[in-house]
Parts: C-alpha cells; sequence; structure tokens
C-alpha cells in the first residue's frame, strides 16, 4: 500500500460563542485538513488547527511543513512499513508537532481501514462511548455562572472552567458563581491554562478546598516549563494536578512522572505530533500508575473524531475533554463521531469513518 498523493486544504468555522482562557481569545476555528491518497483507492484524513500561543504551529508553518517537508518524505513509500514512517515522521523536522498529527492521524486512518477495523479497535478498542466535559470560557463571574447553567441544562455533567485571567481573587469569584449556580451534583475541572504563579496556585487552590468547593482537578497551574513550580503546587495541595502544556513528547512527561510532578497528564494530539506518540506518552504514564486524560485544540469534528478514536482505545485514558466541535456553527465531514449531548459514539466503519470533507466550498470525498 503506497502512499500516492498528499493533499492540503484549508477550513475556517466560526465559533458559536468566543472561547476565551488565560492565553487567547479564538472566535474562528481555522484549520489546515489532510488528505492522503494511497495507491490502491484508501483515502485518510487529518486535521492541524494552528495554535501560535501552545505549539507555536500557524496556517503557513503547518501548509509549508507538510507539502515541503513531509510530503517529499512520504511519498511513494509503502504505508505497511509503518513503523519506519512514524520514526521518520518523528525526526524529519523539529517541532512542527501539529503538521505531524494531522499527517499522522491520516495515516492512521489508512492503516485501520486497509485492516477493515474502526480506529479505536485497531488501536485497542477498549469501549466505544465516551463522556465529554463542556468548557466554560474565562469571562465575568456573572457570565461564566449563566454559561455554566446553559451548559448543564443542555445534559453536561462535567464543566471545565478556564480561569487563571486577572489576579486569585477574582479567579474565586467566577468559582464559587459557578458552583452557586450549579449545585454540588457537577463535575469542575479548573484549567488555568499557566496562568498562575507557583506559590498564588497554591494559596488559591488551599483556599477552595477550604470552601469545600468540590474541584476534581487543576490543569496546568504554572508555567509550561516550570515543572519544579508544578511539582511545588501538586505536593502542597489535595486536590489533583493535572499537566498539559508541559508535556508534548514522551521525554517530557517521563521527566513530569520521575519527578512526581503531577497527578494526572492531558495528552493532546497536536501536542504529542499524533496518535503514534501519544501512545508511548499513555504507556510511560500507565506505567506509573498515572492516568490520562485526551483533549483538543479549537478543532472541527475531523480532527477531534481521531482524538475520540484514540482516547476510546485505551483503559488508562479516563477523562475526556472533546468539546469543541459542539462549539462550531457547523460540521464540516460527512461521518466521524456523533454526539448525544454529552456523550460520544464512535462509528464503527473502518478507519475514522469519514465519508467526505467540505472545505473552502469543495466537496472532496473519501
Amino acid at each position: 500500500m503506497k502512499i500516492e498523493q498528499i493533499e492540503t486544504y484549508k477550513a475556517a468555522v466560526p465559533l458559536i460563542k468566543p472561547f476565551k482562557t488565560a492565553l487567547r481569545t479564538v472566535t474562528v476555528a481555522e484549520s489546515v485538513i489532510v488528505k492522503i491518497t494511497c495507491d490502491n483507492g484508501i483515502i485518510g484524513w487529518g486535521e492541524a488547527p494552528p495554535t501560535v500561543v501552545i505549539t507555536g504551529d500557524s496556517m503557513s508553518s503547518i501548509e509549508f511543513a507538510i507539502q515541503e517537508v513531509i510530503a517529499p518524505f512520504l511519498k511513494n513509500k509503502n504505508l505497511l512499513n509503518y513503523e519506519f514512517i512514524f520514526q521518520g515522521l518523528k525526526t524529519i523536522l523539529v517541532g512542527n508537532s501539529s503538521a505531524k498529527a494531522a499527517v499522522d492521524m491520516a495515516l492512521y486512518d489508512c492503516l485501520s481501514q486497509y485492516c477493515k477495523l474502526p480506529l479505536y479497535q485497531f488501536l485497542g478498542g477498549h469501549k466505544r462511548e465516551l463522556e465529554t466535559d463542556f468548557t466554560v470560557s474565562v469571562n465575568r463571574p456573572e457570565e461564566m455562572g449563566d454559561d455554566a447553567v446553559s451548559y448543564t441544562q443542555q445534559g453536561f455533567n462535567v464543566l471545565k472552567v478556564k480561569v487563571g485571567k486577572d489576579d486569585i481573587a477574582t479567579d474565586i469569584e467566577r468559582i464559587k458563581e459557578i458552583r452557586k449556580r450549579v449545585g454540588s451534583g457537577i463535575k469542575i475541572r479548573l484549567d488555568a491554562n499557566q496562568g498562575w504563579a507557583p506559590k498564588d496556585a497554591v494559596r488559591a487552590i488551599r483556599k477552595l478546598e477550604d470552601s469545600g468547593l468540590s474541584i476534581e482537578l487543576v490543569e496546568q497551574p504554572v508555567k509550561a516549563d516550570d515543572i519544579e513550580g508544578l511539582k511545588q503546587v501538586t505536593d502542597n495541595v489535595e486536590t489533583l494536578i493535572m499537566a498539559d502544556e508541559s508535556v508534548f513528547t514522551p521525554k517530557q512527561a517521563f521527566q513530569v512522572l520521575k519527578t512526581r510532578s503531577a497527578d494526572l497528564i492531558n495528552i493532546k494530539l497536536m501536542k504529542a505530533g499524533g496518535i503514534y506518540q501519544a501512545q508511548i506518552i499513555n504507556q510511560l504514564a500507565e506505567t506509573c500508575g498515572v492516568e490520562c486524560m485526551v483533549g483538543s485544540m479549537i478543532e472541527t469534528h475531523l480532527g477531534i473524531t481521531a482524538a475520540a478514536h484514540f482516547a476510546a482505545s485505551k483503559q488508562n485514558i479516563t477523562r475526556y475533554d472533546l468539546d469543541a466541535p459542539l462549539m462550531l456553527t457547523k460540521n464540516i465531514i460527512d461521518g466521524g463521531i456523533q454526539y448525544h449531548q454529552r456523550f460520544i459514539t464512535l462509528s464503527e466503519e473502518p478507519g475514522l469513518g469519514i465519508k467526505q470533507v467540505n472545505v473552502e466550498g469543495r466537496v472532496s470525498h473519501g
């Protein structure tokens, strides 16, 4: 099964409401879509959104990396020698994790179609249904309370609340307002997106604990490269601490795990460079007794379908933050995952189960 063609397209889908974190505000979900065609007619799909403040990848850098570096390497390679191909994809250029992830998921789509298996079964087949949280963007406490109520009324039982913007006192107000509005039966996770200093994070989390606000976990409270600060927070609070931006690569995961700097790890395909590397991170974490979440950037149904298949395939992945498509005004693909309020069901079709993708007014068939 030789790789014949690697094509890229652009997609842009407006969000229903601006997505706000401590790092950025997003109003349109932009992506580079990848289409890989093999000589036996199998077509695989991938997606890479630009997330400059996290991965450093832009639309232009993603397209350049794929078309000028990755595509020449892949052309005419036998995909059944996939260990060689994924090792090469990892080393052929430094960084560019989102570009690598889009190609990686398209390759896995092709491979699992060749084996006539849905991707989650090709990767391990642990389960077919997931429950996602829903993200509350960082805004004024009252607006965040309104949003939280709206999402719970839509059926979501787990809220991921963005904090880390303005000051600690305001963040605590935000959380108190949401807890007051949604009651005690809703699970709340916090994501500071690197917005707190270590001592401030410890002080804030202890206040939340003393107030009985019942926070399940706090994600990436400190700067990505401050592993000592991350460990300081983990060691000095009872609440579970999750590493996100601190872990892109297996080597970074190993460092966090070796030093016990976090209780959990958030794996994102766009950080890991795709499923191949994401599996290694999960295996390292599982060996150390650390559970993982699978999260995402602001991606369409396409990228989230790949993330959901990976997440569903592994027993050690126990939490899911895959709500991005629910924030968009339209779906650009036919096929893929299906949402039933907070539940995600994976297709039993081979691969990602994507039949066609609508990009820039054109329909490209699988």
